[in-house]
């Protein structure tokens, strides 16, 4: 199996790059999102490598990080989703946003993605909410925290922080990052007064 690819890009699709290897040229299969990081036409690229076999066919799909390939495998695990709409939710959301929307059960989100429909975003978001790669952009601590206020099973401060910071204009997102890292600094017993100002100094950063 190849892990991963080194050499000279030789073209650039719609959907994969052609990467030249000490004169061999191979077709890997991209989100739009790493198409768009890599260097021109006859720059140096390294790719890391997810091999497919199929019996009519050997497809190879390319990633700029190993938390990119870890959720695209973890994207297929649900029913409904192969390789392609992988590559589309992942050319569409960033390893972050992904880990947020799935917490918060923000199935908007997850359907802006191409070929992601309502059915599929719940089918991510009930098969996926327990298995978020590891290093997704936020720590265990804060990802189980967001969980909670997705499922509104949240304390009552934790609640009316986010609620607060919600009517100040701030997307639901954004306020539950925001007080999923305060309430990591402030501890579990915290008022929602220190959880608001903790979150709105989160937020100024």
């Amino acid at each position: 199996m190849i892990g991963k690819l080194k050499g000279t890009i030789d073209e650039i699709g719609d959907d994969h790059i052609v990467l030249d290897v000490h004169g061999v040229g191979y077709i890997a299969f991209c989100s739009i999102r790493t198409l768009a990081s890599m260097p021109g036409v006859g720059e140096a690229a390294i790719l890391l490598i997810e091999t497919h076999v199929r019996e009519d066919a050997i497809r190879l799909f390319g990633f700029t990080s190993s938390l990119e390939r870890d959720w695209f495998r973890l994207l297929q695990s649900v029913q409904g989703v192969g390789a392609k709409v992988a590559l589309s939710v992942l050319g569409t959301l960033t390893p972050s946003e992904l880990a947020s929307a799935i917490a918060l059960r923000d199935l908007a989100m997850l359907s802006r993605a191409p070929g992601v429909g309502k059915r599929v975003a719940e089918r991510l978001v009930t098969e996926l909410k327990n298995k978020v790669p590891a290093n997704s952009g936020d720590t265990g601590v804060v990802m189980g925290v967001k969980q909670e206020i997705g499922e509104g099973i949240a304390s009552g401060s934790v609640t009316d922080a986010v609620s607060a910071l919600t009517n100040l204009g701030y997307s639901r997102e954004q306020a539950a990052n925001a007080i999923a890292a305060a309430l990591k600094e402030a501890g579990e017993d915290a008022a929602s007064a220190k959880l608001i100002r903790l979150g709105l100094k989160e937020l100024a950063r």
